[in-house]
């Protein structure tokens, strides 16, 4: 008896695992949770901790074993997408960013956002002007240590912080004057809502960038935002399409398509590559999820997604939650007192080089044996711990993913490209990939069982039932035995058999050397012919029969000629 409670509550502590969230203010929440728990029951934990009731512009963050981002599903097993053994870590971060922050609601939302907002500026993805940067940064100053004061804030107080990845003295400067002089009375709130409203109207508000390369070979980073898909080279935005112009998104194994409608008459696809197929199927669940979310007016509008066609295998995504407008009508119907918000004050950088920018500012998981520290002396090197997008796998010096220091865009491009950054203030020099601690993520160990996984329970049961098995093969065998005694085929019957099955082979052989002449005659009008037919003007232009063209038709075509030329030559010289 004794031994059966003892069996019974260490199975159910194996059905349990614990959780820590790392949250917006650096702060952890750790929980235990079912093995077979879904996503929605671990935010819902989360939301109410916080008091949340917005919540349908965050999401939970984790990275795979192979050091893959993903957001967390909320319809699907905690356990089953992790793919990795207890305790999980995982972050809560601003999914989606709301397009008027003073829209929101509630100001533990703002709250929220702001801690957002002021970490993508911390680490280089909100691109400003100096002068943007300076009101920025003078508007996190107000909110977390006040008015100025002149007895607690001696000269050069200002550069005790680090709000940037990079900043000269200069900068610093001009945030102190604008705190001094420009934000006196202002409280905690009102210089959040402020410092979101001046965010908001910067091209990279709600950026999460995803390194990839364009079909030159060039470095980019392609982001979704509250208002549209955008492209970034260097300093310069060089593609920005809004959400009602994007007609599609596909992804095929590396290669990611954005099909767009500018006009009736203007229509655009756009080729990136991501550095693995992973990080490229990523950035198009990112791409479907936004669309959705900013485009559609109710969620009963959500259509499954397909990216699939002729040569490359696809997916299906679908997805799940509600579209922007809903939130905001569901927000305005909630009446209830404020909830309390504890704010946290900032600490000096420099003063204690242990800590940066708040207790722990890192937009990545941190493991116990390893921190993410960034100083004001270690410049952009250190930033590659400090990003919020898809990770890059380790690759070669020829191979790399991370942007070249002043980098122009092409011709066309570059002349009707909005500079982003000027003075010598270029934090589009630090939005790169985040790598992620080796250790902590081992693959669950699993057992096998004639190629498939089971428990050990399952291998007990199996060698258990081996004898058996033994013994009703052998049955079997001379059960088949018995019945090819008793009834031997005729040798006509053999032959009739083995006529069926040769015809089969040889419709089955027709067939198909039907279907590819017919095929092969298609190519040749896609290909070779001058015919201008729409139709095939549209095929022409697609990128999936450009690159069989140019990969798979071109060569197999000069092979055939110089096979032919071959055997001219050799009937002449006969």
């Amino acid at each position: 008896m004794l031994s059966r409670l003892m069996s019974s509550s260490i199975r159910s502590l194996d059905r349990e695992c614990n959780c820590t969230v790392r949250l917006l203010d650096d702060s952890e929440y750790t929980c235990t949770i079912q093995r077979d728990a879904k996503g929605q029951y671990l935010f819902d934990l989360i939301c109410h901790h916080l008091n949340l009731l917005e919540k349908d512009y965050f999401g939970i963050r984790y990275v795979d074993p192979d050091k893959q981002r993903h957001w967390l599903e909320f319809s699907k097993s905690i356990a089953k997408q992790m793919k990795s053994q207890p305790p999980f870590t995982m972050c809560l971060r601003v999914k989606f960013y709301p397009p008027d922050p003073a829209a929101l609601k509630e100001e533990i939302t703002r709250y929220l956002v702001f801690l957002q907002v002021k970490r993508d500026l911390y680490h280089g993805r909100l691109l400003c002007k100096t002068s943007d940067a300076a009101l920025l940064a003078a508007y996190i100053l107000q909110a977390e240590i006040g008015d100025y004061d002149p007895g607690k804030h001696p000269e050069g107080y200002c550069s005790k912080f680090q709000f940037f990845p990079k900043h000269s003295e200069k900068l610093e400067r001009r945030i102190a004057e604008i705190h001094k002089t420009e934000l006196i009375g202002q409280t905690p709130e009102t210089s959040e809502l402020n410092f979101l409203q001046k965010a908001q109207t910067l091209e990279t508000y709600g950026v999460d960038p995803h390194p990839c390369k364009d079909v030159s070979g060039n470095p980019a980073f392609l982001a979704f935002t509250p208002f549209g898909f955008t492209v970034l080279q260097g300093n310069r935005r060089v593609h920005f399409l809004k959400w009602d112009e994007v007609t599609k998104l596909k992804f095929e194994a590396k290669t990611f398509h954005i099909y767009a409608n500018q006009t009736e008459d203007k229509k655009i696809i756009l080729t990136y590559f991501a550095p693995t197929p992973e990080a490229c199927k990523h950035l198009w669940k990112c791409g479907v999820e936004h669309q959705a979310f900013y485009k559609l007016e109710k969620s009963s509008q959500v259509r499954t997604v397909s990216s699939s066609n002729l040569f490359f295998k696809g997916s299906r995504f679908r997805y799940s939650g509600k579209v922007a407008k809903e939130v905001m009508e569901q927000s305005a119907k909630i009446k209830r007192d404020p909830p309390e918000i504890h704010r946290a004050g900032m600490v000096p950088s420099r003063s204690c080089p242990s800590i940066t920018h708040g207790p722990r500012l890192t937009s990545v998981p941190r493991t116990r044996r390893r921190a993410v520290h960034i100083s004001i002396m270690e410049g952009l090197e250190s930033l590659r711990d400090s990003a919020h997008s898809t990770p890059v796998r380790s690759v070669s010096h020829g191979d790399s993913f991370m942007p070249s220091r002043g980098q122009m865009v092409d011709g066309s491009e570059a002349s009707t490209s909005a500079v982003i950054s000027d003075e010598a203030y270029s934090p589009s020099d630090s939005v790169l990939p985040t790598p992620v601690a080796e250790h902590g993520m081992e693959m669950p160990l699993a057992r096998h069982l004639n190629g498939s996984p089971c428990s050990i329970d399952e291998e007990k049961e199996a060698e258990a039932g081996t004898s058996k098995e033994g013994q009703a093969v052998e049955f079997r065998k001379g059960r088949r035995a018995l019945c090819t005694v008793r009834s031997k085929p005729s040798p006509s019957s053999d032959v009739e058999e083995l006529n069926k099955f040769v015809l089969s082979v040889l419709r089955l052989f027709l067939v198909t050397i039907g279907l590819l002449f017919v095929l092969l005659l298609l190519l040749i009008m896609l290909t070779e012919s001058d015919l201008d037919i729409a139709f095939l003007r549209d095929i022409r232009k697609t990128p999936e029969f450009q690159q069989f063209h140019f990969e798979y038709f071109c060569p197999l075509r000069r092979w055939f000629a110089c096979k032919l030329r071959w055997m001219g030559g050799f009937l002449i010289s006969k």
